[in-house]
């Protein structure tokens, strides 16, 4: 079962899908995906949220993903360069959501909505941005795992 944030996450990717082809304002937008099939239960502040946010930090966003990518943002696809925008003002806007949950959330939005291997370039790029923008936080866990012993 998807949970209400789950549920944000899609509709702000949606939303911010149409924002980059069509170029609708985020308040046009939002009122077109509240008439959407489910939109009841997702988390409408979140998804509010999400929505204006990486519309409105999308330069910050794409500037600190731009070291991340193997091409320039405006090559990638629009899926994937949503789901990127939507994870990097994630990053920057809720620091209470773990970045591995920003990530995982991601890679399987990614998986749904993106190409094949859409997911997996997804996860690599944001494993870079996790590190540029939530650096304490990757450093904290990656002391926190336990030492791999040889066999």
């Amino acid at each position: 079962m998807k949970s209400a944030r789950y549920r944000s996450r899609e509709f702000a990717l949606q939303g911010l899908y149409q924002w980059l082809l069509a170029k609708n304002s985020p308040a046009e937008i939002a009122q077109d995906t509240t008439l959407f099939r489910g939109f009841d239960k997702c988390d409408a502040l979140y998804f509010r949220d999400l929505l204006d946010g990486a519309v409105h930090d999308a330069t910050i966003i794409e500037s600190h993903l731009a070291p991340c990518l193997d091409r320039p943002v405006n090559n990638l696809s629009p899926i994937e360069r949503a789901v990127l925008l939507l994870a990097g003002c994630e990053f920057l806007r809720h620091p209470e959501v773990p970045y591995r949950v920003v990530i995982n959330e991601a890679v399987e939005l990614a998986k749904s909505f993106g190409g094949t291997d859409g997911h997996k370039y997804v996860n690599g790029v944001l494993d870079k941005l996790a590190v540029a923008l939530r650096e304490p936080e990757v450093r904290a866990m990656r002391e926190s795992r336990p030492a791999r012993v040889a066999g």
